[in-house]
């Protein structure tokens, strides 16, 4: 199915908030097999609204509309809605009791809560239990999810109601559509362009390219006249990305390198460390995300200092001296330290200059040397990566996770 992603409020266009929420359900409608046509962002004004929301129902099979439910003034969404659409507000007894009985000995106004149990005529609440605002709204068989504009209220709404009613909508609405997302690292855009352009040129097949920080994410998505010839057609153009891109794909679609890096751990029944210093606890902080990280990632140090770099981890001051922080053999050393330390079968550690100072025609700003340990052998090597502090040191911890996904591919 088509559909379009409207964001409500004056915030989002005055840039005081970022609209995180209409990237959020572009990913999660485009994962589940959707299409989106177009994403605005508009304020609180009715007459935007209003008008934002015929022209998309004219155009496409669903429509999400997030934010301006709540119950303060500039909350406009809708009464916008039942203005354009021609439904009158209702009241919704079962919202207006529900709130009644939330407020009862809290000593709060229930005239300014009440609005919120006013909707547009014949909205039906996505989850009557939950304390937040979300209806459904059918208008000219087109269905209209109405979202709070709170990210993590409007999140979960979006997984847990709106994508399983889609799907039943999808079924009865076939279009034979195959979608997968190739994670890559370590090529540009415009290259991974150039190998997959002979796959390109035909409407049952489009490929997108989408830079995500130091990724780059190669949508495909096949659109057969059955499921068979989607089937078959998906399956060939796979098989010739992934023989076109080689080991630059790391994953697919909702995969991390962290998660990579932990199911390659996992399965050969390792265990890890990190010792960070320019990278600042960036990597431990991507590899903790991962659920289920304990079982194969031990802990990491965050040595900033020379002395600490001595003390936590056991650099010889020697070493440290004699070739600087920023080096090969401090990035070996680093490494090889903390595994034995703590009896890691494998440790990865990252030592640089990210800038915006502190570079020198030897070391410029962006130099950084990653070392690794791995089945009692220890390497490292230098890398020079441009852009500002925050870029050198997510290209770093990119990098050294994808080193650790490499080493770890070459033991099989």
């Amino acid at each position: 199915m088509i559909g379009e992603i409207i964001a409500i409020g004056d915030e989002l266009t005055s840039g005081r908030i970022a609209n995180t929420t209409s990237g959020f359900a572009a990913r999660q409608l485009f994962a589940a097999g959707h299409e989106i046509y177009a994403m605005h962002t508009i304020g609180d004004t009715p007459e935007l609204i209003g008008e934002a929301l015929k022209r998309a129902i004219e155009r496409v099979d669903f429509v999400i509309v997030t934010g301006g439910l709540g119950a303060t003034t500039d909350d406009m969404t809708n009464e916008a809605v039942s203005r354009a659409l021609n439904r009158p507000p209702t009241l919704n007894r079962e919202i207006l009791e529900k709130i009644r009985s939330q407020l009862q000995g809290t000593g709060k106004d229930l005239a300014t809560l009440e609005k919120l149990a006013w909707l547009p005529e014949g909205a039906e609440v996505l989850n009557a239990e939950a304390r937040m605002a979300g209806y459904l709204l059918v208008h000219q068989s087109t269905p209209i999810f109405f979202l709070p504009g709170v990210p993590s209220q409007m999140k979960e709404l979006l997984v847990e109601h709106v994508l399983p009613i889609l799907a039943g909508w999808s079924r009865n609405n076939r279009n034979h559509v195959r979608l997968r997302v190739y994670r890559t690292f370590g090529l540009p855009e415009n290259e991974i362009n150039r190998r997959l352009l002979p796959l390109e040129g035909t409407e049952k097949v489009k490929i997108g390219y989408y830079p995500v920080d130091c990724e780059v994410h190669v949508s495909l998505t096949v659109l057969g006249a059955s499921d068979q010839e989607s089937d078959e057609l998906f399956e060939r153009t796979g098989r010739a990305i992934e023989e076109a891109l080689g080991d630059a794909i790391y994953g697919l679609d909702h995969e991390t390198l962290a998660s990579v890096a932990g199911r390659l751990l996992a399965e050969r029944g390792m265990m890890m460390s990190v010792a960070e210093s320019c990278t600042g606890g960036l990597i431990g902080a991507r590899i903790t995300e991962v659920p289920g990280s304990s079982q194969w990632f031990a802990g990491g140090v965050i040595a900033y200092s020379n002395q600490l770099k001595e003390e936590l981890i056991g650099v010889d001051r020697e070493l440290l001296e004699n070739h600087g922080a920023v080096s090969g053999p401090v990035a070996r050393a680093m490494a090889a330290r903390l595994a034995d330390r703590i009896g890691a079968d494998l440790a990865v550690s990252v030592t640089g200059i990210a800038g915006p100072g502190g570079g020198s025609p030897e070391k410029p700003v962006g130099t950084v040397y990653i070392g690794l340990y791995l089945d009692n052998h220890v390497s490292d090597r230098r890398y020079r990566f441009d852009g500002t502090r925050n870029q050198v040191r997510e290209r770093t911890a990119c990098t050294a996770l994808d080193t650790i996904r490499r080493a770890l591919l070459a033991l099989s």
